[in-house]
């Protein structure tokens, strides 16, 4: 249980500073606009899908998962 909580704790952790920068700078500029997210404008209407960043950001995890279970 203590391995899942220190694990929770530096994910959360990430995931601020990702925040933080992505707020702040230009190093994730090129999220929510990649080829393959999708995005519908029309009149009112606004539609975004981001599947090719959703697709990313999972293999990002996985990685990071796998990286901490070995």
């Amino acid at each position: 249980m203590k391995e899942i909580s220190s694990f929770l704790i530096i994910l959360g952790l990430l995931i601020i500073i990702a925040g933080v920068l992505m707020r702040f700078t230009s190093v994730f500029h090129y999220f929510g606009k990649l080829p393959g997210d999708i995005r519908i404008v029309k009149g009112n209407f606004r539609f975004y899908f981001p599947i090719t960043t959703m697709i990313i950001i999972s293999i990002l995890i996985n990685l990071i998962i796998r990286f901490f279970k070995k």
